[in-house]
């Protein structure tokens, strides 16, 4: 068979780096559920119209088709899911009558993007979702409530520091209906391509394309200049000027989801008002959110979100809903492939049970099995080696435990990173905590 040529686009990790995302899954799931998230699977696949909904996607969209499909479209009417929003709107409309509202869910799971591959950007991968959504009427205080369980939850995790940085739509389009702004849904497009496109060609955008005026054009631009890490940017928006009932809205909420995750910042996480985010899809309809990884911005936002008030309906009732997704393999594969995250060994075993001789095998299984019977990870030595080549065979795997039994019948455990090897019971001996199970390691490094 000849060597396979790699997917692009389709990251596949090695068990260290399995590990370190696991961990990381692993302990969001622990916060979201300390917070009453309920977890949640949907399908892989979504009706197309469904799909669609989104805005300007369906270049990315990947559809779903058997090989002699014949029918006149060519595919099945389905295609993969490109997040887990439109996805999880259509489960609670589907499942309205079975659940609990407010009901709280988070997911972690994989979706796909057709998208041009490049670092950070995946056509396969994994994110984090949590979302609140209720019957009719979401009271914003549920805004509040996803930006500070989120920040909590990435707080604990082993990355460089992260931002989170907030905004609201109803602030934004006051402002720009103040101005006289005839489009501010054109506004709004234009000013979220301000990460990607130089200040002058938004100001000229926002003049060809959204029918602004070079002097409205550039109120909006000093509106994006603003940002704080407390409510202080309301005195900066007030000193431009603008009035309208809308702003004074969006203001407010903005304030109040600051002040409510003052208590989450840390010299790990920090909260920021940025009047730049737009967001440009147009379901958002008050507070968003984007996430970005302080010394690799390059990577653009590593998770996002905000509220919906429409985009779940039946025809009958809405559901309004408010999220943050967070991106796992957008933020970890890079870390990984830079060498800056790592799990300390690269498999779980925390002790190997060396073997004196084959016709001893089964007393080295027997020592293994107590030994897993209290939960310490553990396998038997491949082969009854020189006790030297089965220690180097633990220290290229990175187990930190070697146990030996003598002639004797005694026995004795090595910790081969210290060389210290004492008399132990397989009934009784356990290692430290953080050996039991491979560590996250993660090197500081400037960017």
């Amino acid at each position: 068979m000849a060597k396979p040529t790699p997917l692009s686009g389709f990251p596949e990790l090695l068990p260290e780096q399995r590990f370190v995302e696991q961990q990381v899954a692993d302990t969001l799931r622990h916060t979201f559920e300390l917070h009453g998230f309920a977890g949640i699977e949907t399908r892989a696949v979504e009706p197309m119209d469904q799909l669609l909904r989104k805005g300007e996607t369906s270049k990315e969209v990947y559809v779903l088709r058997r090989l002699q499909e014949d029918s006149a479209e060519g595919h099945a009417g389905i295609g993969l899911h490109f997040d887990l929003t439109v996805p999880f709107a259509r489960y609670v409309v589907e499942n309205a009558g079975k659940l609990e509202f407010p009901f709280r869910r988070y997911q972690i799971q994989k979706a796909w993007r057709g998208e041009r591959p490049q670092e950070g950007r995946y056509r396969e991968f994994t994110q984090a979702d949590i979302d609140v959504v209720m019957k009719d009427e979401l009271p914003f205080h549920f805004d509040v409530e996803v930006a500070r369980v989120m920040a909590e939850a990435l707080s604990g995790l082993p990355l460089p520091p992260l931002r989170l940085r907030v905004n609201n739509r109803k602030l934004i389009e006051g402002f720009y209906r103040g101005i006289g702004a005839a489009d501010p849904q054109a506004v709004i497009t234009i000013i979220d391509k301000l990460d990607k496109l130089p200040e002058e060609q938004v100001a000229a955008l926002l003049v060809s394309d959204a029918g602004l005026s070079d002097e409205q054009a550039a109120q909006c631009l000093q509106l994006a200049t603003i940002t704080s890490t407390d409510t202080s940017f309301v005195e900066r928006v007030r000193a431009l000027g603008v009035q309208h009932e809308l702003l004074d809205t969006g203001l407010q909420e903005l304030s109040a989801v600051i002040d409510g995750c003052a208590a989450v910042r840390s010299d790990r996480f920090e909260v920021e008002a940025s009047l730049s985010l737009a967001r440009g899809l147009d379901y958002y309809t008050g507070t968003v959110f984007e996430i970005y990884m302080v010394g690799f911005e390059f990577l653009k936002s590593v998770g996002g979100g905000g509220r919906y008030d429409a985009l779940a309906s039946d025809g009958r009732s809405t559901y309004p809903g408010v999220g943050i997704s967070f991106g796992i393999s957008r933020t970890l594969v890079p870390l990984m492939s830079r060498g800056l995250l790592a799990a300390d060994r690269k498999v779980p075993s925390a002790v190997l049970v060396a073997l004196v001789d084959e016709e001893g095998r089964a007393d080295s299984d027997a020592i293994a099995t107590a030994l897993r019977a209290r939960g310490i990870p553990c396998e038997v030595a491949v082969s009854a080696q020189k006790f030297g080549k089965q220690i180097r065979y633990a220290e290229r795997r990175g187990i930190p435990y070697v146990w030996f039994t003598g002639a004797d019948g005694g026995h004795e455990v090595k910790d081969i990173r210290s060389g210290e090897q004492v008399a132990a019971d397989p009934a009784t001996w356990t290692p430290p905590n953080d050996d039991l199970r491979p560590q996250v390691l993660i090197k500081e490094t400037e960017q």
